[in-house]
């Protein structure tokens, strides 16, 4: 079973927030054992929000399925302690402020030298060396330093993603280096020094927009909810007042989208329109046309028009309207406030019903690992 996939891999985390806390849970649900090392008071994210019967929802979901240990790692007892555990696991995350593992003394290199079958693996904002890697770095912070918001909001003004993403995709990256580390491990018995930066991890996203300033000179422009690079690619407001995004990508699709959705064939042709280039830079002209042919439409109108023609669309939905979404998949949380329901992890394993871990309570492993390691 892939839930199981880790079995008898020990992950220490060190973190805090949401980059390594995340990339530990997936650790987790691929059959990991986490060691969740918490300072006194616990992570910061615990106090987040209330959303969960007075306890963070935020915290809950970054954090099922480990094990809360409350240490005070600059008493020179709970410090011995912390680097027994890590003598003894195959991976070792942290995610606290520039420098700070190595100043407690718990620098990658250092334990590795100790461990050297242990992977580490450091988190940080910048990466380091530098002004920027001494710098703190927080998911907004990013998103603007990275040039994320350069190609998101409107002509007007740029725009943040709602979602964390910085430290997400972080995260993930970190993830499958760590997979990667446990692989090659098992050829070489050899652990691994992985680092990695949100501001990274962002760049890596929008590098097809650097390259393409530094090909042609010019900057991308933004367009809202629209796709800067692809056209007709964005969201239209039918008659009814709702509002269909549509997806073309390729010119047999345009052809289908002028003949069967607009009926207007002779478009497909135009030398405004004829190819995607063309239609990107008349792209203002093609969105007017596009809303002015939907604003006689109902939304089941449109909807036939679209499937009959095979184009890719959807519609805008609220936050409020996600929890009735059919495509939406949930999965049961246990916690100490009791139990929620939450949306489940997105991979789906032929065989196996999904499941998440319980979320820790604070320092609720701590006595029965201090036992463990002494």
């Amino acid at each position: 079973m892939l839930s199981e996939a880790l079995k008898g891999v020990t992950v220490v985390e060190m973190g805090q927030a949401v980059a390594a806390p995340f990339c530990a849970t997936q650790l987790s649900e691929a059959g990991a054992r986490v060691i969740k090392i918490e300072r006194p008071g616990g992570d910061f994210a615990r106090a987040y929000d209330d959303h969960l019967k007075g306890a963070s929802i935020f915290f809950s979901w970054l954090n099922r399925g480990k094990e809360s240990v409350e240490l005070d790692i600059k008493n020179p007892e709970d410090a011995a302690l912390l680097h027994r555990i890590i003598d003894k696991a195959d991976v070792f995350i942290q995610n606290l402020a520039p420098g700070a593992a190595a100043r407690a003394g718990f620098g990658s290199d250092e334990l590795r030298a100790r461990n050297p079958r242990l992977i580490t693996c450091d988190i940080s904002g910048y990466g380091e060396g530098g002004d920027y890697g001494e710098m703190k770095a927080y998911d907004m912070l990013v998103q603007a330093e990275s040039g994320l918001a350069a190609v998101s909001g409107t002509p007007e003004t740029p725009g943040r993603a709602g979602a964390s993403v910085c430290d997400l995709a972080c995260a993930t990256n970190a993830y499958a280096g760590i997979l990667k580390a446990l692989l090659a491990r098992g050829n070489t018995g050899q652990g691994a020094g992985l680092s990695i930066s949100l501001f990274d991890s962002m760049t890596d996203w929008v590098a097809m927009y650097v390259a393409a300033y530094e090909t042609t000179g010019k900057v991308t422009p933004r367009t809202g909810f629209s796709h800067g690079l692809i056209a007709p690619y964005g969201a239209f407001a039918i008659g009814d007042g709702s509002q269909v995004v549509l997806a073309v990508q390729n010119q047999r699709e345009w052809a289908r989208l002028c003949e069967t959705v607009l009926e207007d064939a002779s478009l497909k042709d135009h030398p405004d329109y004829k190819d995607n280039p063309a239609r990107s830079r008349n792209r203002a002209a093609l969105n007017d046309l596009i809303t002015a042919a939907f604003s006689g439409l109902d939304r089941d109108t449109v909807v036939a028009r679209l499937r009959k023609a095979d184009i890719a669309y959807g519609f805008i939905n609220e936050i409020s309207d996600m929890p009735d979404h059919p495509a939406l998949s949930r999965v049961d949380l246990s916690s100490e406030r009791g139990p929620v329901s939450i949306v489940a992890p997105p991979l789906k394993v032929a065989g196996e019903v999904s499941a998440v871990g319980a979320v820790p309570v604070l320092g609720a492993a701590t006595d029965t690992v201090r036992a463990e390691f002494a």
